[in-house]
């Protein structure tokens, strides 16, 4: 395993970087003031909208998007670093069109889509002409095992009529959001993993209401938010599923394993960041006059931090390799491992970087809560800690139930 950066990766973090270092970290605080000072916080953040076409200009746009001919061309170990650098910054992924759940949006497209359906969505998506939103979770079953979905995608005819609950359907607040793609059942009597479909619901269908927005940790999210929706009796046309009947459940599995990874990656920038703020507030700050730097336990919290953070980075490259080298399926187990560790980890870090800047760490003068609020829900988000562990143990024991080629530690 090599993960020196390619060329072409080394020419693109490079110019990232001095984009990040000319425009996004000068304007963090303009960024959350001007959102502050908005009548209406839903609606687009202006120095966002500002840097949108520079990046494009510097060919800093949809760097996620492999092997399509719409992005960078990057394989997901090629995206590795250039994720971490925009999660230093939450807002700082919109700027380059690589912000969730557009990214897994558009990948989902792009596989899954027929050419209709990437020229009237996928086109303007890659544009950043409009936004999108995932909508699977439902409040009224265990969303974790997405097989308990109950929503209803019912044939009529010409159409599917939907109806069903969601919520926690990221993007939904958006008002450039013009397209939601729906999981539900279109056979329940069907075998589990061939009941769900996906679809494709144009905002503005009638029968589709947004209930409410859902804050984190009174955290709103706006503009993207996060929102409660009511399909009652939603009509679309039949073109508009995915791949067709039964197969959403499939669909998601490829849509989630890279929007997994994606999360660590910025994940891993969050936490650099908030180990950057520890140590220029620990060199500041004289309690008991002296450094807080020369307290102890401050330099091991920060010790630990570079390890946890390196660690992770290391998962992280390695699980990036093995879903360019073998696909997602084949590499779920590396995908869990990730998935669990880098949003503990940065949890983690940021806690303790709170805790160097005393009771500022829980204003929102320093952005930590907010940082904490992202990492912490990363716990949660694209399946919770304890599948992807139940998961990881149950492929660990099936090492020792049958006989088998590799040795104990070897990834099958």
């Amino acid at each position: 395993m090599d993960f020196s950066h390619s060329p072409k990766v080394t020419a693109l973090r490079e110019r990232l970087l001095a984009f990040v270092d000319e425009h996004i970290a000068p304007n963090d605080h303009l960024h959350h003031a001007q959102q502050a000072a908005m009548t209406d916080r839903w609606q687009p953040v202006p120095i966002t909208e500002a840097l949108k076409p520079k990046a494009r200009e510097a060919g800093l746009w949809n760097l996620f998007l492999p092997e399509s001919g719409h992005g960078a061309g990057l394989t997901n170990l090629e995206y590795a670093p250039l994720a971490e650098i925009m999660g230093r910054y939450p807002w700082a992924s919109e700027v380059f069109n690589c912000s969730a759940p557009d990214t897994g949006n558009m990948e989902t497209l792009e596989r899954y889509g027929t050419e209709e359906h990437k020229e009237r969505w996928l086109k303007p998506l890659l544009a950043g002409e409009i936004r999108s939103c995932f909508a699977m979770t439902e409040p009224d079953v265990a969303s974790s095992d997405a097989t308990n979905i109950q929503t209803r995608i019912a044939r009529d005819g010409d159409h599917y009529v939907i109806n069903g609950r969601k919520w926690w359907s990221s993007g939904a607040g958006d008002p450039r959001c013009a397209i939601f793609i729906v999981m539900g059942k279109t056979d329940p009597d069907a075998e589990k993993h061939r009941q769900q479909s996906m679809i494709l619901v144009p905002r503005d269908t009638p029968g589709v209401t947004i209930k409410r927005m859902l804050p984190v940790f009174g955290f709103d999210d706006a503009p993207h938010g996060h929102a409660e929706i009511l399909f009652e009796d939603v009509r679309v046309p039949v073109g508009n599923i995915l791949l067709g009947e039964g197969r959403g459940f499939e669909i998601a599995q490829g849509r989630l394993g890279p929007g997994r990874i994606h999360h660590c990656m910025r994940a891993i920038g969050l936490a650099e960041r908030a180990l950057e703020m520890m140590c220029r507030r620990s060199l500041e700050r004289r309690p008991f006059g002296k450094p807080l730097a020369d307290q102890g336990v401050i330099i091991d919290r920060i010790a630990q931090s570079r390890i946890l953070i390196d660690q992770c980075r290391l998962l992280t490259l390695h699980a990036a390799w093995r879903m360019d080298t073998v696909g997602n399926k084949v590499a779920r187990t590396e995908i869990a491992e990730i998935k669990v560790a880098a949003p503990d980890m940065a949890c983690q870090v940021i806690d303790w970087a709170i805790q160097a800047h005393g009771a500022a760490g829980v204003t929102e003068d320093f952005e930590l809560a907010y940082m904490y609020k992202i990492a912490r829900t990363l716990r949660i988000v694209d399946g919770p800690d304890e599948v992807h562990k139940f998961q990881l143990g149950r492929m660990e024991l099936n090492k020792y139930r049958a006989p088998r080629n590799a040795r104990p530690g070897e990834s099958v």
